[in-house]
């Protein structure tokens, strides 16, 4: 028997985009000649609940009217205006009908409860020509409302990106999600299961192979295995994805396997075409790979297989195809540009490297595969993907989902794009590292990149340290102002409650954090507390870290988090709401100037950093220490040399003309004729994609007598030739 694949992501993931882990396998399961579809639950659930017909039901199902809050009682009152005008809002976010963007935005055509009392200037936020942005922005607005009323009434567990996210969050026991699997369906599952039985029924899979990237997605991710199960024994239902991955490495609960018949860890391709294999007969269940299984009443992992994983070149490149990708909405939850693009766009996610390539983060679970084993693509190869997927999507942005994306490889990859002569946007997540410096973020530019995300974590040099990031708070004032000198949009992540961290470290990290966004050098962030992993390096010893793991360990579920006690550190809860609030206004270019206890409500130390400690960070870069090695290239226009002779009190010069037609001016730059050769020399060579490095620069001064190359870069023509577009990287 040959099998069929059914791919599923459950509810909830991203509204804009879909999750690319059944696009992955998808593209892989190509390769070796395996049927398979795939299908994004979340999306159709959503579409199906926010339509007329769909809050016609909601409206008649909300419960406890009556004792409901006052906001709920508005929103009922006003169902009527809801019903009629939900439609418009969908077609709107589908990007097929912009000119209800008008309507939308006289602010009487679409009705506002609770969201909207949190308005932001929408002058400052879109300016007076952003309509359709500030249409959008309302738009997602309106949903929220309605998430509100389904939550409230309907469904506690309803959430635009998650669903029943606490069950699975922290669930040392499989208790409480089982119980809730025993109760009937909830009013989301019965959407999301007569969506699965219409697509079982009309694929007929005999696999179905579900991902769970987030605790969000697990308690659907059951209900659905469950649903199979007594719509169809004779189905196999295997489970994979991020949570599992991190979660159920040490799974004991024979109950799981009610639901599932295989739990595969880490990369997914081998362990399911191994799946695929054995139950067509081709290999026994001893031969697996990285596969839990119920055996003897007893939960055990397999991992005999002799096939090894799959290199890069070889997964495939990731199929969208069955994916209803003009269906995903375009949503603005916040103005800010930096932060919409995870909401905002349809986005084709790709990976340039597998794992992360620094892998020492004492934070991060650098003990996994997922992040230990680090392996690149070749430029050429996801260039020539990325080309595929514009082809096959008809959508030229691209999100690379790195766990930090190699600036070696980003730079080779922006080559590729340019010589391509290929028209792309895309983004994707850094380690803030030295080596993006000025001339390397143009060349990204240049390609397309617009945004750029990375952990600056605690800004305390002391924790950076510990936390082996391998930057300082300075290099990284200094890299995020090279991104934002050249028009890429940087988001941080921040950190707070790091083991042994102060209250005064902490106060410190946030004076840091608003003189980033006070000088405009980071435009997006994101504060975060300190949650310890069993897979980290402080899991694995948290003695070296002045830590205590407290509470159950080692249950029968989930075991990934873990709680811990910091006696050396301060009561990090207390800080959130303060950090966020701050934070939250910088984002908006405002508060800079209000002390920073005004963010609390609570005694705070004053902090110890300088006003302008990040301003001198920027102002100490050395951008001129340029190794033999540093590589030349050529990104600006085709020049035209002409030579000519000038005279000057007597004496016949020979030079070199050389001119620039940008897009915006013309320019030319004259130099002496030896030079000017020397230059054309190079621009010809680069142009012609040759490799060139600084020793070979210096190499052909020396050859011509025509003295030192640090003489020659600090010319002003041979600077204004840089800002043309000649690059040292």
């Amino acid at each position: 028997m040959h099998q069929k694949v059914l791919l599923i992501t459950p509810p909830f993931t991203q509204l804009n985009t879909p999750y690319p882990a059944t696009a992955y396998l998808k593209g892989f399961l190509n390769t070796q000649n395996i049927e398979s579809i795939q299908c994004d639950l979340g999306i159709e659930v959503i579409l199906n609940l926010f339509s007329k017909s769909g809050l016609t039901k909601i409206f008649k199902h909300a419960k406890n009217f009556k004792n409901s809050s006052q906001n709920t009682q508005r929103i009922i009152h006003l169902k009527d205006n809801y019903i009629n005008t939900i439609d418009s809002v969908i077609s709107y976010l589908h990007d097929k009908n912009p000119s209800v963007a008008h309507r939308i935005c006289e602010r009487n055509f679409l009705p506002e409860a609770s969201r909207f009392e949190q308005l932001e200037d929408l002058d400052w936020a879109f300016g007076t020509m952003g309509i359709r942005d500030k249409a959008r922005h309302l738009s997602t607005l309106y949903l929220e409302d309605l998430a509100d009323l389904i939550s409230e009434t309907i469904d506690p567990h309803f959430g635009f990106s998650r669903y029943a996210e606490r069950l699975a969050r922290s669930a040392s026991s499989f208790d409480e999600l089982y119980s809730n699997l025993q109760n009937n369906p909830t009013y989301i599952d019965e959407i999301t299961l007569n969506i699965l039985e219409e697509k079982i029924k009309n694929e007929k899979p005999s696999l179905v192979a579900i991902t769970a990237p987030f605790p969000g997605n697990v308690y659907s991710a059951f209900r659905c295995a469950q649903f199979i199960k007594k719509l169809d024994s004779t189905i196999n239902v295997t489970f994979g994805g991020g949570y599992p991955n991190t979660e159920l490495r040490s799974l004991k609960d024979v109950r799981v396997f009610e639901f599932f018949d295989f739990i595969t860890l880490d990369d997914g391709e081998a362990p399911l075409l191994n799946i695929i294999e054995f139950l067509d007969g081709k290999r026994n269940l001893n031969e697996l790979k990285r596969t839990l299984v119920l055996q003897n009443n007893s939960v055990v992992y397999i991992n005999h297989s002799k096939t090894p994983d799959f290199k890069q070149k070889d997964v495939g490149t990731p199929d969208y195809s069955d994916l209803p990708l003009n269906k995903y909405l375009s949503v603005i939850e916040v103005a800010n540009p930096m932060h919409r693009l995870w909401s905002d766009g349809r986005w084709n996610k790709l990976t340039l490297a597998h794992g992360c390539y620094w892998s020492k983060c004492t934070f991060c679970d650098v003990s996994l595969d997922y992040i230990k084993i680090y392996e690149a693509t070749t430029a050429t190869m996801l260039v020539d993907r990325m080309e595929e997927l514009i082809e096959q999507t008809g959508t030229n942005g691209f999100h690379f989902v790195d766990e930090a994306a190699p600036p070696a490889l980003m730079r080779e990859v922006a080559l590729q794009i340019i010589r391509r002569n290929l028209i792309v946007i895309w983004w994707t997540n850094i380690r803030f590292e030295k080596s993006f410096s000025y001339d390397l973020c143009r060349l990204l530019a240049k390609s397309g990149c617009i945004a750029v995300s990375g952990g600056l974590e605690v800004a305390s040099d002391r924790l950076l340290n510990l936390i082996d990031k391998g930057v300082t708070v300075q290099q990284v004032a200094q890299v995020t102002d090279n991104f934002t000198q050249c028009g890429i949009m940087v988001h941080a992540y921040l950190m707070y409650g790091f083991p042994t961290q102060t209250a005064q470290e902490t106060l410190d990290s946030l004076e840091m954090v608003r003189q980033l966004f006070e000088l405009g050098i980071v435009q997006s962030g994101f504060w975060h507390q300190f949650a310890l992993t069993a897979h980290s390096p402080i899991g694995l010893n948290p003695e070296k870290f002045k830590i205590k793991i407290t509470g159950l360990q080692n249950g029968t579920f989930a075991n990934n988090d873990l709680y811990h006690e910091d006696k050396t550190g301060c009561d990090h809860a207390l800080f959130s709401e303060g950090l966020k609030k701050a934070l939250f206004n910088y984002m908006h270019g405002i508060g800079f100037d209000l002390p920073l206890n005004s963010w609390f409500d609570f005694k705070i130390p004053r902090t110890l950093i300088p006003r302008t400690y990040i301003e001198r960070a920027i102002e100490n870069q050395n951008t001129s220490d340029f190794k033999n090695s540093t590589k030349i290239y050529w990104i600006g226009p085709k020049p035209i040399f002409t030579e000519f002779t000038s005279n000057k009190k007597g004496k016949t010069i020979q030079k070199i003309n050389i001119q620039f037609t940008t897009l915006k001016e013309e320019f030319t730059l004259s130099f002496n004729k030896n030079i000017g050769l020397l230059i054309q020399n190079w621009i010809e060579q680069l142009l012609e994609n040759k490799k060139l490095n600084i020793e070979n620069l210096q190499e052909d001064l020396s050859k011509q007598q025509l003295g030192n190359l640090n003489e020659l870069i600090n010319t002003r023509n041979f600077s204004l030739l840089r800002d043309l577009g000649l690059l040292f990287i």
